[in-house]
């Protein structure tokens, strides 16, 4: 029956794939990356340098170098990360100035660079300097008046709009990934999906250029989430140098979060927050090397922004306090009602964006980003520059609604009645009375909040770099100040009340409105992205108040509690659900009594599951069946008869190996027979060479019974990252379960629509 020779003879060529072929163990685009095939090969291949390490020096050379070369990635992370920021920060204060006015002594220098070169420049009147003009001063001689004002307003609009155009043209030209904040399909690449290009080149060049030009146009978004994004791409970037990560994307992810925490840390310059916003809020899997690894990027690029000093106040800090008084346990009242005001601005802003995404996504709106970029930033900057609150830059009104009011201070917001029989320390400002110019800024502060909620809800999600850190807490900030002043107040004028006998003194300060602001910040941007441990360090890191981390954390907590009360999704899990990734989020909780055969397919009436067999299929009959399906992969088994289970053959792998078999291989033909057995099976005389395919077939997949609970099932899925999972009963194959399945169970079982999936 068998042909001996030829079998004896035709050993080699029929093992010739037990050797690796190019391309294997790649993902097409858009797939999910199985965790356990990954994190094998990976032990594999350390297993393989350990062994070679000891024949000889260099093999030992090479495995220390393969052992280093993660530390290695870490370091040009934080460098690469750190000096992009902070040319960032450089270029954002240059072109926010350029809206105003020009310095004619140096015309790359912002309005503050070019002031601290003046010798006129005065202490009270810190913004005027000579070589400083406005665009009015500049074109017609004129710094008041009401010509003056409307020119510098054209101009303010104009510049504006310029900006936001190119941006959103750059990013619609040459990097549409480059829009949006970036951590929504961050979190899924870290989850095991695939999206090529997602952090190219291309994208961090132009995510790069066009962040600078969309802060600096004004619109009601920050850089702090979209650096997250820039710092991932960097981590993409240098993980291609180094096969250990290029060829693993198990390996490439843990890369990816340790960047993750690089991009928090040069965002805020918070390098302990970066860590732990990538553990809490971005990373899937996050083993111990990668927190150490995360630590050492986060603090390279802390170190390389500090070397940079953007801010030019040697600090790393975006905005440091330093408050002269403690906070009392009678505030905390206050503290907890703005994490109230925080819980329900977060909800807020999470229902109306989405909605609004979601009519930008299924309407004519959607074609049209261009002008939906073109019209917002025309409204913004119309409203925006009467306002002196929301004219400036973000991060300088949080700055300003933080600071606590010394006697060097001279913003609106400290314009307090002196008394000058009182007596005063040196260093302590009593409270006071408001002037008029406390309350001239309140309506104003009030009217900047309304104006930033509203605006916000339209600005993020569209086709052009968006955060939402800043201007989160710059709606809670001002939401904060406004209720400080009034404690302040109240406390002033009633300091003989018994809530404020034991801790208000006449001629001492009490009340510090700038942590109301600070409190606020936090509730507010709790309340969006559902953070707790990560934004309480990072609030601490960003202003330097550690002693003030009991409010911070009673306001984190209320807000999660009150926004967890109207619906469980922070703003990234909603954009990831809109987008209809294939997301399964380790936070959310099943607890519904299915079991797997109510899931796996096929199902009834639909038809019989495609297999393999171990030895009895031609090339042809694989290939007829690959063309027919697009499924990711198919189990084969020993026979359709018995259906007994062998391993399972991913589909592009099956592709490529009969692709570089009828290249590189003599006598595969259509009708040469395909096993994946050890031993050829028996075949007539002359019949063509088999094909032997063992070596990619994964004799261990993931199973479960047909009587396993899905809750079991949806735990597998999330902690070990399976792709699919095949169900038996004694040993016999019944069906399979994918990860996009459980998503779509999970969907129906919460009413919701099980089509949302999109991606494979």
């Amino acid at each position: 029956m068998v042909n001996t020779g030829d079998m004896n003879g035709s050993g080699n060529l029929m093992d010739f794939l037990d050797e690796p072929f190019p391309d294997v163990g790649t993902y097409e685009d858009f797939h999910t990356i199985d965790w356990l095939r990954e994190k094998s090969r990976d032990t594999d291949r350390h297993r393989k340098i350990t062994s070679k390490s000891k024949e000889s020096i260099w093999e030992f050379i090479k495995s220390l170098l393969d052992a280093w070369s993660g530390w290695v990635v870490m370091l040009k992370i934080g460098l690469l990360a750190g000096t992009l920021a902070g040319v960032i920060d450089l270029a954002v204060d240059w072109m926010t100035d350029l809206k105003e006015g020009v310095c004619l002594s140096a015309f790359w220098y912002s309005h503050e660079q070019c002031c601290w070169t003046s010798n006129e420049t005065t202490f009270e009147d810190r913004g005027k300097c000579p070589q400083w003009q406005k665009w009015s001063e500049l074109l017609v001689n004129q710094s008041e008046g009401a010509s003056a004002y409307i020119l510098n307003y054209f101009l303010y609009i104009m510049w504006a709009l310029c900006f936001a155009f190119l941006a959103v043209s750059l990013v619609r030209v040459f990097a549409p990934y480059a829009c949006g904040s970036g951590i929504p399909e961050i979190k899924t690449i870290l989850s095991g999906f695939i999206i090529r290009g997602y952090l190219g080149k291309w994208t961090l060049l132009i995510k790069t250029v066009t962040l600078v030009l969309v802060v600096s146009s004004g619109l009601s978004l920050g850089k702090e989430g979209p650096l997250v994004h820039v710092a991932c791409c960097c981590g993409n970037f240098f993980s291609s140098l180094f096969s250990k990560y290029s060829k693993n994307e198990g390996k490439r992810r843990e890369v990816l979060s340790a960047a993750a925490a690089a991009g928090v840390s040069v965002a805020f310059g918070a390098p302990i927050g970066g860590v732990l916003f990538s553990l809490e809020e971005v990373s899937y899997y996050f083993p111990l090397k990668t927190l150490w690894r995360s630590f050492f990027a986060a603090l390279v690029a802390a170190f390389t922004l500090r070397s940079i000093n953007p801010f030019g106040n040697s600090r790393l800090v975006l905005f440091y306090v330093e408050y002269h008084t403690p906070w009392y346990m009678a505030e905390l009242f206050p503290f907890i009602l703005l994490g109230v005001f925080g819980g329900l601005w977060g909800t807020l802003f999470i229902r109306c964006n989405i909605a609004w995404c979601r009519r930008r996504k299924t309407t004519k709106l959607g074609k049209y980003p261009v002008l939906e970029v073109i019209v917002v930033t025309a409204i913004t900057a119309i409203i925006a520059y009467p306002n002196p609150y929301t004219r400036r830059s973000t991060s300088e009104l949080i700055s300003e609604l933080f600071n606590d009011c010394g006697a060097l201070e001279s913003s609106q917001l400290c314009d307090y009645i002196n008394d000058p029989n009182m007596t005063r320390p040196v260093d302590d400002i009593p409270d006071r009375p408001a002037g008029p110019g406390v309350y001239t800024a309140m309506w104003q502060l009030a009217l900047a909040l309304i104006f930033k909620i509203i605006i916000t809800i339209f600005t993020f999600g569209m086709k052009i770099p968006s955060g939402l850190f800043i201007p989160s807490m710059a709606v809670g900030a001002m939401a904060g100040r406004m209720v400080g002043i009034g404690v302040e107040q109240v406390a002033y004028h009633h300091h003989d009340w018994i809530i404020f006998r034991n801790w208000c003194r006449p001629g001492a300060d009490c009340v510090t409105p700038g942590l109301y602001a600070m409190v606020g910040a936090a509730a507010c941007l709790g309340g969006v992205t559902r953070m707790t441990v990560s934004l309480v360090v990072i609030m601490f890191e960003l202003t330097g108040g550690l002693e003030y981390i009991v409010p911070l954390m009673a306001a984190a907590v209320t807000s999660k509690w009150v926004a967890d009360a109207f619906g469980k999704e922070g703003i990234y899990e909603a954009h990831i659900h809109l987008n209809g990734y294939p997301f399964l989020d380790v936070k959310d909780e099943f607890t519904h009594r299915t079991l797997a055969t109510d899931v796996m397919r096929p199902r009834r009436g639909e038809p019989a599951l495609s297999v393999l067999t171990q030895d009895s299929m031609t090339v042809e009959d694989v290939e007829t069946l690959i063309k027919e399906t697009d499924y990711n992969g198919f189990p084969v088994v020993v026979s359709k008869d018995s259906e007994r289970l062998i391993g399972f053959a991913q589909r592009r792998e099956l592709i490529l190996a009969i692709k570089n078999a009828r290249q590189r291989q003599d006598g595969v033909v259509s009708n040469s027979i395909v096993h994946f057995t050890e031993d050829p099976p028996e075949l007539p005389p002359n019949s063509p060479h088999p094909l032997k395919l063992r070596r990619i077939l994964n004799l261990s997949p993931f199973t479960v019974t047909d009587h396993t609970p899905m809750e079991t099932v949806v735990d597998i899925f999330r902690k070990l990252g399976l792709r699919q999972c095949l169900v038996t009963r004694s040993g016999r194959l019944l069906g399979i379960i994918t990860k996009k399945d459980v998503l779509r169970h999970m969907a129906q079982m919460a009413n919701q629509d099980p089509e949302s999936i999109m991606f494979n």
